[in-house]
């Protein structure tokens, strides 16, 4: 019998739930709210409860493992009890995962369960994009690198734009854009670098998340009792990014697309000149630049934002795409451009459930 995977996405405020089949989606269900912990089972057997087809594995999307889980891994006590240690580099998404996992489990005892970590497509990091310029004992002692995410929307992105270029041993830059946002350097089907690092925190601006600033500033802040560290750590991850941006206005493009408020303008205009500028960067881990990859929610349905960062991409090669939106991947850049851009629709729940069958030994 084909084997059906229940794909799990437990985000920070949301949940999303798919039972796969042969890479097509039988059934899917999305929220806006992560459950609550007393009632994830609830959630997750009304979801089972509707569904015609019995589940062979679950796949649960693990934003980070830290040193614990750097490739797909069964969920044994002992594997979710290690990634718990880990659950503050990433605090708004590994505590709800954590809790989908233990309730998924209860739910289907009998099924195998495995965690697919964000950070597996970057695990080979070379360690000139790995390696922090920090003491060589901090790095030693508290295992301080480059570890990078987004990893299952850039594996499952990387293999579409080789499918739609009919081309293998590409060289790409892939920028997931969504609420979180980060850009990688991809060569043939490896990562090379990329934007996020020790934590979800660092690299272009996100909804609501700040991405790097200045260390300096940040010590300033926590010293003289201007910030305390609760505070601080508040601030970059709810009010920052371009919901701090545009003075509270909205951490959503689509609004502020539309506002039209010289407040919504500035968060926009930051936004692209971060993400081109970090497109430019991530090409210097490239030999050439192949195609220009956009997926995530923002990637595939906001052109207005597609554009504005390909309008500052020439000196690359990059012709900026005609302002419309896309019903299916594909190329969107104008015909002859050097560098093709492509648009992906970001599959997550497709991957995860390759990697679970990969993981258990099923051809994927």
């Amino acid at each position: 019998m084909t084997p059906v995977v229940l794909t799990v996405n437990a985000g920070s405020s949301s949940l999303q739930l798919h039972l796969v089949r042969e890479g097509r989606v039988l059934r899917s269900e999305h929220s806006e709210q992560s459950p609550e912990p007393a009632a994830a089972e609830r959630t997750l057997s009304d979801f089972l409860s509707g569904a015609d087809a019995e589940v062979s594995a679950v796949g649960h999307r693990l934003v980070h493992g830290g040193e614990a889980v750097r490739a797909p891994t069964l969920a044994g006590d002992d594997v979710v009890e290690a990634v718990r240690g880990y659950a503050d580099l990433a605090p708004l998404h590994v505590p709800p995962a954590l809790a989908l996992v233990e309730a998924a489990r209860r739910v289907l005892p009998s099924v195998p369960h495995v965690l697919c970590p964000d950070t597996a497509f970057h695990a080979g990091l070379p360690d000139a994009a790995a390696t922090y310029a920090l003491p060589a004992e901090w790095r030693r002692r508290w295992g301080l690198r480059r570890y990078g995410f987004h990893g299952l929307s850039y594996a499952w992105a990387t293999r579409r734009a080789a499918e739609l270029l009919g081309r293998e041993n590409l060289r790409l830059v892939v920028t997931h854009l969504g609420g979180g946002c980060s850009v990688c350097a991809v060569r043939a089907g490896r990562s090379v670098d990329t934007s996020m690092g020790f934590t979800p925190l660092e690299g272009v601006p996100m909804s609501k998340r700040s991405g790097s600033v200045d260390p300096g500033m940040l010590l300033w802040l926590l010293s003289g009792s201007r910030l305390a560290l609760e505070e601080l750590r508040d601030g970059l991850e709810h009010s920052s990014g371009l919901l701090g941006l545009s003075g509270g206005l909205s951490g959503d493009t689509r609004d502020l697309v539309a506002s039209g408020a010289p407040a919504a303008a500035l968060a926009l205009d930051v936004f692209a000149h971060r993400v081109s500028r970090e497109i430019a960067a991530s090409t210097a881990a490239l030999d050439r630049l192949d195609a220009l990859v956009f997926t995530g929610e923002i990637g595939w349905d906001q052109p207005e934002v597609r554009e504005a960062v390909c309008r500052r991409l020439s000196p690359l090669g990059v012709a900026p795409p005609a302002v419309g939106g896309v019903d299916r991947d594909g190329v969107v850049s104008p015909e002859g451009a050097r560098v093709p851009v492509l648009v992906v629709r970001p599959r997550e729940e497709l991957q995860v459930a390759r990697e679970t069958l990969a993981a258990l030994g099923h051809p994927a």
